[in-house]
């Protein structure tokens, strides 16, 4: 009998659970083992027969409040989850996203076993804030595998610990592509436009975007647009969604699922999105947009130690400005409106999907992210032992 890969995995967010999830199941093929897995994760890791720890959304934090709130519990969920890795002997530790948490779990880990290989799945945002944090990581973390193009030359920069390129997910999603290609074929956009609302998955972001989108609309309306408004949106805010919306000038069609998401990206003429992945996700289908985020207040005062010059990953996937941002002071509903009319048609539409054509070619790699991170991750096992 073939024995089985063991593989301890740490794994918060739902994005980071489909990561996880897709590259265990590239390690079961190209290893031709079965895997058995310890550590956290959510229900798509828990398909491949992991049984978690402890709950995964206990780890979901956002924002350094957040985090600072909930030391206490997240020290003790460190430390549990450190000794239950090393007990079960893996093979490799894998930690995905949610850095607060994984990567303090990592460190643990190796004071406790250094033999055990660690690696980080998704850069931190050391090019973001925080520079100092990726020379930290060396010690415990032997390899990061890097979902965006330009984090393994950052990594190198800042004699972090090595980077490997293994692509991001979004860029061979059949979903995406689709959509993108339905955008190809449009014939341009008619009397009236579809707007696609995207105020996020978190309760604080839809609580600090959903009123200036809804004076966005408002605003364009009255300036004389014939608007459909689509939100997307996860269950566990829809109902935030709803109600937040209930006072705006048109009723919004507030969808909900993966399918339904992307056949909106598909009919959208323009978006305006919290600031996050989808942007990426936008940018892949080739839907023209702008970018918004109000932070929360300790973030707020901590704006100081922000390097980077964007927040939006198209714009630093392309080196260069694709995708307007509206930030805290800036959000401004008049600001937006006018910024949106300007790219429902001519050079300030096409010349964002120029850039989103850069993003594309930017991050291409000849395989699924998935096969390249289990390849990665199957010769850091080989060269340990």
């Amino acid at each position: 009998m073939t024995h089985p890969l063991r593989i301890a995995i740490v794994s918060g967010e739902e994005s980071g659970d489909l990561l996880g999830h897709d590259l265990i199941v590239a390690l079961q093929q190209q290893s031709g083992r079965p895997v058995d897995l310890v550590g956290v994760g959510g229900r798509h890791l828990q398909q491949l027969g992991l049984q978690p720890l402890f709950d995964p959304s206990d780890i979901a934090l956002m924002g350094v409040s957040a985090v600072v709130r909930d030391l206490p519990r997240l020290v003790y969920r460190i430390n549990t989850t450190a000794r239950a890795i090393v007990a079960a002997r893996p093979d490799c530790l894998i930690t995905v996203d949610s850095p607060a948490f994984t990567l303090r779990v990592a460190k643990k880990v190796r004071a406790l076993a250094p033999d055990i290989p660690v690696v980080k799945y998704v850069c931190p945002s050391v090019w973001a804030w925080g520079p100092g944090r990726a020379k930290q990581m060396k010690p415990y973390v032997d390899r990061v595998l890097c979902i965006l193009p330009f984090e393994t030359q950052v990594l190198q920069d800042l004699d972090g610990p090595q980077g490997i390129y293994v692509g991001h997910r979004l860029a061979s999603d059949p979903s995406i592509l689709a959509a993108a290609d339905a955008q190809r074929t449009r014939q341009g956009t008619s009397g009236r436009w579809s707007l696609l609302v995207l105020p996020g998955s978190r309760r604080a972001e839809v609580a600090g975007l959903m009123e200036p989108f809804g004076e966005v609309v408002r605003l364009l309306q009255k300036r004389g647009h014939a608007i459909d408004v689509v939100i997307p949106t996860v269950p566990h805010v829809a109902e935030l969604v709803t109600q937040a919306a209930k006072g705006w000038s048109t009723a919004p069609q507030v969808v909900q699922g993966e399918i339904s998401k992307t056949e909106a990206f598909a009919r959208a003429d323009l978006a305006m999105a919290a600031s996050g992945t989808v942007l990426l996700e936008l940018a892949l289908a080739r839907v023209p947009m702008i970018s918004c985020y109000s932070t929360d207040i300790v973030m707020k005062l901590a704006t100081r130690i922000i390097t980077t010059w964007s927040a939006a990953l198209p714009n630093l996937i392309a080196d260069r400005v694709v995708v307007p941002e509206f930030i805290n002071d800036y959000l401004r509903p008049a600001l937006m409106a006018r910024q949106l009319e300007a790219l429902i048609q001519g050079p300030a539409r096409q010349a964002q999907l120029d850039g989103f054509d850069e993003v594309v070619r930017r991050m291409a790699t000849d395989r699924p992210s998935s096969q390249i991170a289990a390849e990665a991750v199957l010769d850091l096992i080989k060269t340990r032992n």
